[in-house]
């Protein structure tokens, strides 16, 4: 823990590195600012609007405003301007006389008024290159035209988009934001939009850039609009699932709709709701017995109902002429039936859950002295989840990689969770300096219910095993059982501080340098001095009269802290062997009454070992050096291209050991082994003792060929090696990490995907959404506990390996040991690979407009808007009417391409080899898809006005 005079102390240092830091944006003066805020003329303010300043010779340079409306020219040489302001929707604002001084900052105000004659959108020419470390072309910026090919559900919405975004370094992936503060995904219909891996070395955040995804909800509107939709798909849509006999009975239905309008002159509203029910199917393909004991592959589908609901109003006001506040409540609730069947789970695991989150967040916006912009967020948020049902009474019958039965094993569980977040950002000028400054504290606390194992758990090794237990065959008995017992509820507390500094100097027009400077701390830690530099830089080598070129080239360097989660401390304290007890049965005399459960009291008098959980006295956060270089290109054709070279090293990365697993055990054996620490059970530490390497080249390539025709794709060619996959990943041996370094479960070597906007002939658009990936790594285990830790972690040898594959006749790559000098050599970890991925998805949707003109903005337009975004695409071409009817189909893996799930890695297992289930929708992560069908045809209907 923390005390109070480190955390001063550290605080302190950090405060000096400030001063030090920025002692050099004092410097010359020699241009000057130009600043200012655009906005409707309900005080509306407009994001996207382009903003062109035009000196007497004619040069000109020009900007976007940002998310609060906002734009600056950083470097101005003086003299007198002519600005210029463009959106859809609204009328040209134009104003001569502008007068810059050299280290003078001037503010001025943008108001421009709504259009109501029909517009022509033409693409320009070619899209300028750009600097500004927000406008890197390696990301993406997608708003509400390019939404074509992406999922409407939430579920499916952020496995895509982590897709979109690609691999990102680390066991926790990338980072999603929504509206700056971490929640749940909302529905697509209520996202302006959403940024990818954009400004990844900034000071301002805490992960990795590269992976992160931005997502902006859409504010309120100068008039009343909204949309009602709904969404249908049942099995007669869908291919049959490759892995079951038959297509069973399957249904979804999506109803979702919002409604955004003014309360008074000063202030709006936006309100969405979105109820998900979905009759969905659990695949089961095991191994199991039949009647005469003999080996039967068993597949089922058992149905899944679930739900989800959720609402969020949002008020936005504008207190005066320099603050404005923006209030939202969300609300989101889940169920699930039959959760826990599925895989090798048999129907008899079956249980259902329920989860609600509330969350409540206010962020003020503040203009202080016409220069200085503040921003102020508070979020509270509140997540409660439970098990209940099933039969919890029933020991668990585990056979590895083969069928689990018996009881549930999770108990009547709960948790509540209550989280604060506030931070601060303030953005000013000096000179050619852009710098923001600010802070965020964030607080946890948990209460957590947990009887998961409390009938105890009889575990088996292979299929035969359990057969000649059942059998009685002498001599054989499950290789394990555990039960828990005692206090059931555990509660941990939380505590994280984040100040940082940013400066963004514009050195010379074309060329921009980026320096910034993050502290992390965290309570339930004793090691917090965690400093994280960031620096980046922009330069345009061909630019002539002191504009851009066509050629930007990128580079950056970070070091990034990831925070040790809350929840390891919770296990941490909850099994400290005394509040909750874990009990693990080795001894053969105790293993031969299955399937009789032994009492507590049993387990005590034979001196039964137990299970602790601990943090290392030496751990600390783990961190990620990232290194990037990259190239910018426009090209002929209005083809934009990127290549970058990322570069990732993690050092104390995290992970668990037995340090008081047996030595000298002999398997079979158990009273043969001694234990280093002179106790009696198992001490699994956390401690952050890993290494990892990650390389990535990255190709992105986008296209805007005209108004109905634009196309953006991106190619991954990656390598990541280490010796942990996180928290959770045990070593071979524990007292031998020398063979743990190899393939990272992150090793996917390439990856492609490609999108884009089609606008076809009567009104019909297309949205093509395309993912190719090679496989990815799976470790491969022998299914037995050889050296006594009770983790069932041992890798086999070449020549075992080999031989299992002869036996079960696979042809894998992985099964080839021709190549390999010492067959009696331990297999690398992660040393098989999966089959490929391969999707294509495709939105056909037909728009219908009627009932004349609107007669403003549409919904978040003000805000968000009508400007196409990097990527190409636009709205359908009936959006300008008063009200729309859009029908459309969204078909996913249209060419019913077979993506199997992870491989089985158990060599003891009848399925080691081959996977039993289906992979993602989407290639990324565990969701998105279902996992009924393999093709799957969504019709909805949508309602605007």
């Amino acid at each position: 823990m923390i005390q109070a005079g480190q955390f001063f102390g550290y605080l302190a240092g950090l405060l000096i590195a400030v001063v030090i830091f920025a002692g050099g944006v004092f410097g010359q003066e020699s241009t000057g600012i130009l600043r200012g805020q655009v906005t409707d003329q309900q005080g509306s303010v407009i994001v996207g609007a382009t903003v062109e300043a035009v000196d007497s010779k004619g040069s000109s340079v020009s900007t976007v405003s940002d998310d609060d409306g906002n734009f600056v020219f950083k470097s101005l040489k003086p003299g007198v301007y002519a600005i210029k302001v463009e959106q859809a929707g609204f009328s040209i604002f134009q104003k001569s006389g502008v007068t810059v001084t050299a280290g003078g900052n001037q503010t001025l105000k943008v108001e421009l008024a709504i259009n109501l004659e029909i517009e022509t959108v033409t693409v320009a020419e070619e899209e300028p290159v750009s600097t500004e470390p927000t406008n890197n072309a390696g990301g993406l910026i997608l708003k509400e035209g390019d939404f074509g090919g992406l999922p409407e559900n939430s579920e499916d919405l952020e496995e895509a988009l982590r897709a979109l975004a690609g691999p990102s370094a680390g066991p926790n992936g990338g980072e999603i934001l929504i509206d700056g503060v971490p929640r749940a995904m909302p529905p697509l219909s209520s996202i302006r939009e959403i940024r990818i891996n954009s400004n990844p070395f900034s000071a301002e955040y805490d992960r990795i850039g590269f992976g992160r995804i931005e997502v902006l909800t859409k504010p309120g509107s100068d008039s009343f609009h909204g949309q009602m939709q709904f969404g249908f798909n049942d099995e007669s849509m869908n291919s049959r699932n490759p892995f079951t006999a038959r297509r069973a009975d399957y249904q979804s239905r999506q109803y979702s709709g919002n409604l955004s309008g003014p309360v008074t002159k000063k202030s709006s509203f936006f309100f969405d709701f979105d109820r998900r029910s979905t009759d969905d199917l659990a695949v089961i393909n095991a191994t199991i017995l039949d009647s005469n004991y003999n080996f039967a592959n068993f597949t089922d589908t058992i149905k899944r109902p679930s739900t989800r609901t959720s609402l969020s109003p949002r008020f936005d006001i504008q207190l005066n002429d320099t603050n404005t506040l923006s209030a939202r409540y969300g609300y989101n609730r889940s169920g699930n039936e039959n959760s826990g069947v599925g895989g090798f789970s048999l129907d008899s695991r079956a249980y259902s859950s329920s989860s609600t989150e509330h969350s409540f967040s206010l962020t003020e916006t503040a203009v202080i002295n016409k220069s200085i912009i503040t921003e102020t967020r508070f979020q509270y948020l509140s997540r409660s989840s439970k098990n209940f049902g099933g039969d919890s009474d029933s020991p668990t019958i585990q056979v590895f990689d083969a069928f689990t039965s018996g009881g549930n094993g999770v108990g009547a569980s709960s948790s509540e969770s209550q989280r604060f977040e506030i931070s601060n950002s303030t953005s000013w000028t000096i000179g050619n300096h852009s710098l923001k400054a600010g802070a965020r504290l964030r607080s946890i606390s948990i209460k957590d219910v947990s009887r998961s194992n409390f009938a105890g758990t009889y575990s088996f090794t292979s299929l035969g095993q359990y057969r000649d237990a059942l059998l009685g065959v002498a001599g054989v008995t499950p290789v394990q059982f555990t039960l828990t017992a005692g206090e059931s509820t555990a509660k941990v507390n939380q505590i994280d501080f984040s100040p940082f500094i940013q400066d963004d100097r514009k050195i010379r027009p074309n060329l921009t340098l980026n320096l910034g400077l993050r502290y992390e701390a965290q309570t339930n830690v004793s090691n917090n001095m965690n400093f994280a530099p960031r620096v980046g830089f922009a330069w345009s080598p061909d630019s002539s009269k002191g504009g851009n070129g066509k050629t930007v080239i990128r580079g950056g360097f970070g070091v990034f802290f990831d925070r040790i989660g809350e929840s390891l401390s919770l296990t941490a304290d909850r099994f400290d062997g005394s509040s909750l007890q874990s009990f693990v049965v080795t001894d053969p005399a105790l293993l031969s009454q299955f399937p009789l459960i032994p009492t507590v009291e049993t387990l005590l008098s034979f001196a039964t070992p137990q299970n602790r959980f601990q943090f290392s006295d030496t751990i600390r956060s783990p961190y990620n050096m990232q290194t990037n270089i990259g190239v910018e290109r426009h090209l002929p054709f209005k083809f934009v291209v990127a290549a970058n070279f990322i570069s990732t090293r993690g050092y104390n990365q995290l992970r668990s050991r037995n340090i008081n697993a047996p030595v000298g055990y002999i398997f079979g054996d158990n009273t043969s082994g001694t234990r280093p620490l002179g106790e009696i059970g198992n001490v699994f530490q956390y401690e952050s003792t890993g290494r990892s390497v990650q390389n990535q080249f990255t190709f992105n390539v986008r296209n805007n060929l005209s108004r109905n025709l634009s196309l953006f794709a991106m190619y991954t060619l990656g390598k990541a090696e280490g010796d942990t996959d996180g928290a959770g990943s045990f070593p071979a041996n524990s007292y031998d990490l020398s063979g743990e370094y190899g393939r990272s479960s992150l090793d996917t070597r390439h990856r492609f995907v490609v999108g884009g906007n089609v606008r076809a002939p009567f009104g019909i658009s297309l949205n093509p959404f395309v993912i190719v990936s090679s496989g990815t790594p799976f470790n491969i285990t022998t299914g037995q506990d050889l050296n006594g830790d009770t983790r069932f972690t041992e890798r086999p040898t070449f020549a075992q390996l080999s031989s299992r594959c002869d036996l079960l006749g696979l042809t894998n790559s992985f099964c080839d040991v021709s190549g390999v000098s010492d067959v009696n050599a331990t297999i690398p970890r992660n040393y098989g690979t999966g089959n490929g991925f391969a999707t294509v998805n495709l939105r056909i949707s037909k728009s219908f407009g009627f009932g004349g003109e609107s007669g403003g903005s549409a919904a978040g337009e003000s805000r968000g808007g009508g400007m196409m975004s990097r990527m190409g695409g636009g709205s359908p071409a009936s959006g300008n009417q008063k009200y729309n009817l859009v029908f459309s189909l969204q078909g996913q893996n249209l060419l019913n391409t077979t993506n199997s799930g992870s491989f089985i890695g158990n060599l003891s297992s009848p399925l080691f080899g081959t996977s039993n289930s289906l992979g993602s929708g989407f290639g990324f992560g565990p969701g998105g898809g279902s996992a009924a069908y393999n093709r799957r045809i969504e019709a909805s209907v949508r309602f605007s006005f």
